[in-house]
């Protein structure tokens, strides 16, 4: 079976590798020269997953029986148009992704079904009396990008004209939206939907870099909520599931709670980026990328998430600008067992620009104890340890990012 991958960063990596346990022959398209997914496939094609008719193209061209990808918004879009185009297998409709992946849908889908969000609007030019009923700050988004890119929190008329110039550029469709800012504690819960039962997995707290107005994440955290509140979150993902009619299926929900009272702010039909399938997996014991894998592949998964750990943290790395060259640190620390495992998301010899957004981290390590004081000490460790090398052998790694 020939199968076509979109996107070939780290968690395409983990897709392909179970890919491979079912005979596949895997064709990559990535428009990197040399992205880390490379050496896993039979063949890489230098082309954007977001130019729907190449990838269509490509499809016919080899013959491929399945286009798929993995934990990331934009090429779940691309995957479900193509299979529609070509009449192959998708979890999905092109319909569904769409509503799951363009933010203008789904914060129509939530409103219209009283699933709490926060106050909105759509827009497609960067005239900033439109929004003299919401007061600052506020967030502005494009409403198609991935890894809350251009995503920015204003305060004042001038932020948010450029702001919305940055996030109609970024976007596909050309339209932002702006929402009103909530504060409270980031939440991502991870659900599985099987047979229409919907099924939680995995509840995080999400913590940022402090002092900018992105919304940068460095630290997954576990636990986060306790049993009252994952009961109410289990419901809004049986909300979120009816209203979007979306059945065997991942679905990621990001919320924010305070005071006990949850406002969703994104879903998508698939799972979190930055390595979340591992963590899934250490969290409750489903093996999240084997069940996708069992799912696009035409079997209906059978799933019980059971707690596994008492506190967990997944940890993103950001560095200064430079050409990443090498690393130091983190093969000790997993030989040593102070680490449970390490994720590379760049190739060595790739430019880094900036660390504004998720796409920006250049790796992440998981953390995983049975008390709270020693994986705080764990990652005290990490943070002293690790290096991230530029190609004159200088440390370009951001360190004390990370609360203790």
């Amino acid at each position: 079976m020939k199968v076509i991958v979109l996107a070939g960063g780290s968690d395409q990596i983990a897709l392909i590798k179970e890919l491979k346990k079912n005979k596949t022959n895997v064709v990559l398209v990535d428009y990197y020269e040399n992205p880390p997914a490379k050496d896993y496939v039979d063949k890489h094609i230098k082309e954007s997953t977001l130019d729907v008719d190449e990838v269509i193209k490509i499809a016919i061209k080899e013959n491929a029986q399945l286009v798929t990808t993995a934990c990331t918004d934009q090429a779940l879009l691309s995957v479900a148009r193509v299979s529609e185009a070509l009449s192959l297998p998708c979890y999905i409709s092109y319909q569904t992704a769409l509503n799951v992946t363009n933010k203008a849908y789904m914060k129509k889908i939530l409103s219209e079904n009283q699933i709490s969000t926060s106050k909105y609007k759509v827009v497609d030019n960067a005239d900033t009396t439109q929004f003299r009923d919401f007061s600052f700050p506020i967030v502005v988004k494009p409403a198609d990008c991935n890894s809350s890119t251009g995503v920015t929190k204003v305060h004042n008329v001038f932020e948010l004209s450029i702001a919305l110039t940055d996030a109609l550029a970024f976007s596909r469709t050309k339209n932002a939206i702006i929402e009103e800012f909530k504060e409270g504690i980031e939440i991502s819960a991870d659900f599985y939907i099987e047979n229409n039962e919907v099924k939680l997995l995995s509840v995080t707290s999400s913590n940022k870099i402090e002092g900018t107005n992105n919304f940068t994440i460095i630290q997954s955290c576990f636990p986060a909520v306790d049993s009252e509140k994952e009961a109410m979150i289990l419901q809004i993902g049986r909300q979120i599931a009816k209203a979007f009619g979306l059945n065997n299926t991942p679905l990621l929900v990001q919320l924010i709670e305070k005071d006990g009272y949850f406002n969703v702010l994104e879903l998508s039909a698939r799972m979190g980026g930055g390595s979340k399938y591992k963590l899934i997996e250490v969290l409750s014991g489903v093996k999240i990328m084997k069940v996708y894998v069992d799912l696009i592949m035409g079997k209906i998964p059978n799933i019980n998430p059971q707690k596994k750990v008492n506190f967990a943290l997944m940890n993103y790395i950001y560095c200064y600008p430079g050409i990443f060259s090498n690393f130091k640190g983190l093969d000790e620390l997993r030989q040593n067992k102070v680490i449970d495992e390490y994720f590379l998301y760049k190739s060595k010899g790739m430019k880094i620009l900036k660390s504004e957004t998720s796409s920006d981290r250049i790796a992440g390590f998981l953390l995983t104890s049975k008390e709270k004081s020693l994986i705080i000490d764990k990652l005290r460790l990490c943070d002293q340890t690790i290096k991230i090398l530029d190609e004159n052998g200088k440390d370009i790694m951001i360190h004390s990012l990370y609360p203790y």
